[in-house]
C-alpha cells in the first residue's frame, strides 16, 4: 500500500511518523502524569491503601488551610523579589561585561560557573556562610567590623531573603549569557548613527538597547519566573533541620507538596496542591505568549 502512495503522501506519512515519537513521549511522560495528578486530587490515597473518592474535599481543605496560604504567599514573594532583582543585576553585569575586552572570556566563565554547580552543594556552602560565629563567614566578617551578628536562617524576617540570595546568584550566569547574546545581536550601525548625532550613552541605552532587547527580556523574565515559582533545592537544603524555616517563613509550594506526599503520605491533598501550582505556571506561560505576541 505504501508503494502506491504519491511522493506527497509519502512525505506526509514520514512527517507523522517522526511526529509520533515526541507525541508518544509527551503523552507518557507529561500528559498521563498530569491527568493522573488531577484525578488523584479528587481522591484520598496514602500510597498503600485503596483510593477512595473524596470529591472536592481536598480543595476545600486547601482553601481553609492557613499553612497553604502562607506557603502560597512565600512562593509569590520569591517570584516578585527574585525575578526583578535577577533581571536587573544580570543585565547590568552583561551590559558592562560586553564592553570589557580584558579577561572577558574568563570573567564570563566565572559568572556562568554557579549555574553549572550542583544546587545542593551550593545551598550547603551558603548555609555555612550564614552560620553564627565562629563558623559562619558572614557573621565573622560582621564581628570583625564590630557589628552584631545576624540570625539569618532562624529568623522569620531574615530567612526568606537569605534563601533567595543564593537562588538569584545561581541563575545569574545563564541570564548574563542570554543578555550578552541579545546585546551582540543588535546592529552596531544603530550606535554609530546615534554617536554621529551626538546622542548620549544613557539615551542610547533607553532608546536603542532596551527596546531591541524586549524579546530577550521577556524570555528571561518568564524563564526565571517559572524557576522561582518552582524553587525547592535551595530551601530544602538550607533548612533541613526545620524544612521551610521558622514558622514556614521560607517554605514554597513545591516543598509543601513534597512534605504532604512523602512525609504525611496524603497523596490526594498533595495532588490538589500540584494542580494549583500547575494552574499558576499555566497562567504565567499564557502571559508569556501574550507578551511575546505583542513584542
Amino acid at each position: 500500500m505504501y508503494r502506491n502512495l504519491s511522493i506527497r503522501h509519502k512525505q506526509i506519512v514520514w512527517a507523522w511518523a517522526f511526529l509520533a515519537l515526541p507525541v508518544i513521549f509527551y503523552s507518557v511522560i507529561r500528559f498521563y502524569p498530569t491527568g493522573s495528578a488531577v484525578l488523584i486530587s479528587f481522591q484520598n490515597w496514602n500510597l498503600l491503601g485503596t483510593r477512595t473518592w473524596a470529591g472536592l474535599d481536598n480543595y476545600i481543605k486547601l482553601w481553609h488551610d492557613p499553612v497553604f496560604w502562607k506557603v502560597f504567599k512565600n512562593t509569590f514573594i520569591y517570584l516578585f523579589l527574585g525575578t526583578p532583582i535577577s533581571l536587573v543585576v544580570s543585565f547590568v553585569i552583561a551590559y558592562n561585561l560586553d564592553k570589557l575586552r580584558f579577561m572577558h572570556n574568563f570573567l564570563r566563565m566565572l559568572y556562568f560557573l554557579p549555574f553549572m554547580t550542583s544546587a545542593v552543594a551550593m545551598a550547603w556552602v551558603w548555609r555555612w556562610f550564614y552560620q553564627p560565629v565562629p563558623s559562619g563567614l558572614f557573621n565573622n566578617i560582621l564581628a570583625t567590623m564590630g557589628i552584631a551578628q545576624f540570625n539569618f536562617l532562624n529568623s522569620t524576617v531574615n530567612a526568606l531573603p537569605a534563601v533567595l540570595a543564593p537562588a538569584v546568584w545561581a541563575g545569574l550566569g545563564f541570564q548574563i549569557i542570554i543578555f550578552m547574546a541579545g546585546l551582540r545581536a543588535i546592529p552596531k550601525s544603530y550606535y554609530e548613527a546615534a554617536r554621529i548625532d551626538g546622542v548620549s550613552n544613557w539615551t542610547m541605552l533607553w532608546e536603542i538597547t532596551i527596546p531591541l532587547l524586549k524579546s530577550t527580556i521577556v524570555f528571561i523574565v518568564v524563564f526565571s519566573s517559572i524557576g522561582f515559582l518552582r524553587i525547592f533545592d535551595h530551601v530544602f537544603n538550607m533548612t533541613t533541620l526545620d524544612p521551610g524555616g521558622p514558622l514556614n517563613a521560607t517554605k514554597p509550594l513545591v516543598l509543601m507538596i513534597y512534605e504532604t506526599a512523602f512525609s504525611s503520605f496524603d497523596m490526594g491533598y498533595a495532588a490538589a496542591q500540584t494542580v494549583v501550582l500547575f494552574i499558576v505556571l499555566l497562567i504565567v506561560s499564557l502571559l508569556q505568549l501574550r507578551i511575546l505576541k505583542d513584542s
